[in-house]
């Protein structure tokens, strides 16, 4: 299965003070809800100078698609998303039936009533990935060609897990890197994409370390999963330490799914068998989170070489500031 950023569980303890916490004055304004945040247009100018460096390490012949926060419901249900995450998919719901039904929600709640026992789902869910739509887009244009496909998506994600960690958002961005071919050419394109992540991290000046890791599966079932993911080394992460070396952030993954979803979609290589797919995820706004952790929030006083990396001017805090 496919969870490229690894996510944990929901905290329940008492508010503490985090490492993290001095940055959210200068990167985001509060709108309500845990790990949802509007974004000042000095985090916005990171994220952009980020993604624009991730675009400059596209491997040639790569299609880029860019998707909707929500994503068909039939898919994911189809993909086995519920068998492993149910505990972190967001749903959309609506008020559905006739004029008189929807007019009885509005009326429960202006009486002060429960308006939300109405709702019910419609067709579409939250992504909780930017992979998962390219999937069935492959699938219906038949046999891979030979050497497979590549593609460069990304998506506005969600996942329900509350937390006051910055790191730790419920709404965030996602860019992946996917391959879809035979079991070398996805091997060789992780392996590949595993070398160029470290240089990418090293030119934004971020202490790492790859390590193998397993996705959030949920409950007894899922922690065998975990197990038997780990021994096939089906996932590594790279992980910076915003607050200790102990407890590191996953700021990017590298996957490989095997044909899951070559075997879910009916999608078949040159040769006709099961495509086997994998793909290499950046955790936008952690890596963001992460570059002011590192660095601070004075772009200007940023290392020269890490602003050339991101194109950044030495007046750049300074025009952040004042659109901000």
């Amino acid at each position: 299965m496919n969870a490229p950023i690894r996510t944990e569980s929901p905290e329940l303890a008492p508010r503490c003070a985090d490492p993290l916490d001095h940055l959210a004055d200068r990167l985001f304004h509060e709108m309500g809800a845990d790990g949802v945040y509007a974004r000042t247009a000095l985090y916005e100018d990171v994220v952009e100078r980020l993604a624009a460096l991730i675009t400059r390490n596209r491997e040639p012949n790569t299609e880029v698609m860019r998707f909707p926060p929500v994503m068909s419901r039939a898919q994911l249900e189809k993909s086995g998303y519920l068998k492993s995450f149910p505990n972190l998919l967001g749903c959309v719901c609506g008020l559905h039936g006739s004029e008189r039904e929807i007019n009885a929600a509005v009326s429960r709640f202006e009486a002060g009533g429960d308006w939300t026992a109405s709702l019910s789902p419609a067709d579409l869910v939250l992504s909780p990935a930017a992979c998962y739509p390219v999937y069935p887009i492959a699938a219906a244009r038949g046999r891979l060609p030979r050497g497979g496909l590549r593609f460069d998506v990304a998506a506005d994600c969600f996942r329900r897990e509350p937390s006051q960690h910055l790191d730790r958002l419920q709404s965030f961005r996602m860019r992946e890197y996917v391959r879809i071919g035979t079991p070398d050419d996805v091997l060789d394109f992780r392996g590949r994409w595993m070398v160029k992540a470290q240089a990418i991290a090293r030119d934004l000046g971020l202490a790492f370390r790859i390590d193998d890791a397993s996705d959030p599966f949920f409950g007894r079932v899922g922690q065998m999963r975990a197990v038997s993911q780990k021994q096939q080394s089906l996932k590594f992460e790279l992980l910076v330490p915003l607050r200790s070396e102990d407890k590191p952030t996953a700021c990017m993954s590298f996957n490989y799914h095997q044909a899951h979803f070559g075997t879910t979609w009916g999608i078949q290589d040159a040769n006709g068998e099961p495509a086997h797919t994998g793909c290499v995820a950046f955790g936008m706004d952690r890596l963001a989170v992460a570059m002011f952790h590192t660095h601070g929030t004075d772009l200007a006083a940023w290392p020269a070489g890490i602003r050339e990396a991101l194109g950044v001017a030495a007046s750049a805090s300074a025009d952040g500031e004042g659109r901000r």
